[in-house]
């Protein structure tokens, strides 16, 4: 390349990293951690602060620990306080502390604190450097101050009484329109939602859920205001906690991660594999009872997958829409009763559609009506308890203080085969004179 193009390379590359630094994290992600840290040491601070903090926790984590040391402090003093602290977790303290001890005190003792929560408190997602304002100020006051600690782009101000503890909040319009010999207090507003500091990622996604804001609030147990959490982390919280239920629902570990080491991942899995294959085979026993039955009639070794299939599937619509309504807290232990009879009401229901056109399928494939009965029978029963389990496994987790999303799919599946199984077999051997004939 020549010596002219170089430096317009540079400059679209830093343009790049800071007009569109969630593509640009994605490509340097994709880079050796090496590669990655010398393309932001060639960019503006700005631009490789704004990069670095939408990488990935894992990623951001190697690429700091190649950054030069004046960069990485630059980095970690000026990026989102959630991020750098969430790239310090991923360190043990004989590697953090050097990198902290090459910032600013105040900076220093900020993420300290942040490092002291729980990695799923809310404490780990706010910005602890937002400055509140005291109800008793005049609004000329209150500018004054602003000017001299920015609000770092919030568009509200938070208020606090003289002990600290918030109480309320001040629109920024508000402020810069009002007299600037009006008390603070007067155009102080309620505030729409806050959160303790140990509350976890899934009482703040249900603060986002509940309340349209792009700011939250935290306070400590005292009621004492200690930070903010901003619009992006509330959604990042959310698109967290979202997956977390996706992956547990299938028995993989809330920590997982897509990068991490085989031997994790098979350690946090297998526990759980070994415990499906215990409930396979509990249906596999269920199929064995009637095993004298199927070789008599081997048609229904075919129709077997079909009730199985359809019942697990009618339970994971019911599992999916109780998981819904427990982690955005429309329900509660007090509904189960309700949720159990809708879940068993549509069941049935569409036990019954579903049995009708099964049957029809049925009598034309085998010109059977005592097969017909039998299917029709079984699809009804197990598509009803398939509803009901569908509800019960996540209430029932939640109701002995478990998290409700936990291996709730490996649960239903037994459920749902071993009732299957049972009602279309069972059945089948009761009305055994009118299968007569079948092979």
């Amino acid at each position: 390349m020549s010596a002219q193009a170089q430096p317009a390379v540079a400059a679209l590359n830093e343009r790049f990293l800071l007009d569109f630094p969630h593509e640009a994290a994605r490509e340097l992600e994709a880079l050796p951690s090496g590669e990655a840290a010398e393309l932001l040491a060639g960019a503006a601070p700005l631009a490789a602060v704004r990069a670095w903090q939408a990488l990935t926790s894992d990623a951001a984590q190697q690429v700091l620990g190649c950054l030069p040391a004046p960069l990485a402090s630059v980095v970690l003093a000026e990026a989102e306080p959630a991020a750098a602290a969430a790239a310090l977790a991923q360190l043990d303290a004989v590697e953090r502390e050097p990198l902290l001890a090459h910032l600013e005190p105040q900076v220093a003792r900020e993420l300290r604190a942040l490092l002291e929560y729980p990695a799923d408190a809310a404490g780990r997602l706010m910005d602890p450097r937002v400055s509140p304002l005291r109800a008793g100020i005049t609004v000329a006051e209150a500018l004054a101050r602003l000017r001299a600690i920015p609000s770092r782009g919030l568009r509200e101000l938070f208020v606090v009484d003289d002990e600290g503890r918030l109480a309320g909040r001040v629109e920024i319009q508000d402020l810069v329109t009002a007299e600037p010999g009006a008390s603070l207090r007067s155009l102080t507003r309620g505030v729409v939602a806050a959160i303790r500091d140990l509350d976890t990622r899934e009482d703040v996604a249900a603060a986002l859920q509940e309340h349209p804001i792009s700011a939250l609030p935290v306070v400590s147990h005292a009621g004492r205001f200690v930070g903010v959490i901003r619009q992006a982390a509330l959604v990042a919280a959310l698109e967290h906690e979202a997956s977390l239920d996706i992956q547990t629902m299938v028995g993989a570990s809330r920590d997982e991660r897509a990068l991490s080491s085989p031997w994790f991942a098979v350690r946090k899995r297998l526990p759980w594999l070994q415990i499906n294959l215990l409930t396979a085979f509990l249906a596999a026993a269920v199929v064995g009872i009637f095993e004298s039955t199927i070789a008599k009639v081997t048609a229904l070794a075919v129709l077997l997958p079909v009730v199985a299939g359809q019942s697990g599937n009618a339970g994971a619509q019911a599992l999916a829409v109780t998981m819904r309504g427990l982690v955005l807290r429309e329900i509660s232990l007090r509904h189960w009763p309700r949720v159990l009879a809708k879940e068993a009401a549509a069941g049935l229901v569409n036990g019954l559609a579903v049995a009708a056109t099964t049957a029809l399928g049925v009598y034309l494939w085998s010109g059977s009506l005592g097969l017909v009965a039998v299917i029709a029978a079984a699809m009804v029963i197990s598509m009803v308890a398939a509803g009901i389990a569908g509800a019960l496994v996540p209430v029932l987790l939640h109701r002995f203080g478990q998290d409700p999303a936990t291996a709730s799919s490996i649960i239903l599946t037994t459920v749902t085969d071993v009732v299957g199984f049972f009602s279309f077999l069972g059945i089948a051997a009761l009305l055994a004179p009118l299968l007569e004939g079948l092979h």
